[in-house]
């Protein structure tokens, strides 16, 4: 009888090796962490994350804000509505191409970014002292993406 590629030990060394799950799973203990810290202000880890993206001199495009979050237009556009309903991000025409949008803060996502900012870096600095070397693992994670 052949050996099977899929055997019970192929799928313990998956679960012990596997990159790809091993950054899942810390992705979503993350995202839970954060999320958590993040209730008092009404927000989740992916919307600090979006926030935070458009914290700029001037208004991102969509395309731009899509590519520092590694998502595609239409998550990111999904992911805007309900920060837009809350009049915490604005979307606005670009003037250089009227075929395109430019995102910004609103003064009420300024002033909740401004509130959630403390949290972010309070927990951000709990999880970095888990780790033997954080800049080694940014390093990693960038290479990557």
């Amino acid at each position: 009888m052949a050996e099977l590629a899929a055997s019970h030990e192929t799928t313990l060394f998956i679960r012990d090796n596997c990159l790809c799950l091993a950054s899942q799973r810390a992705a979503r203990s993350l995202s839970r962490l954060f999320d958590e810290a993040l209730k008092p202000v009404g927000i989740t880890s992916g919307q600090f994350s979006l926030l935070t993206s458009l914290n700029r001199e001037h208004p991102p495009t969509i395309g731009s804000v899509a590519n520092v979050l590694a998502m595609d237009r239409t998550t990111l556009t999904a992911n805007l509505k309900p920060l837009e309903r809350r009049r915490l991000v604005r979307s606005e025409v670009d003037p250089k191409d009227r075929r395109g949008r430019r995102l910004s803060l609103t003064q009420e996502g300024l002033s909740l970014l401004d509130a959630a900012t403390p949290i972010w870096e309070r927990t951000h600095k709990a999880v970095e002292a888990k780790l033997a070397d954080p800049h080694v693992l940014r390093a990693g994670l960038s290479a990557i993406a």
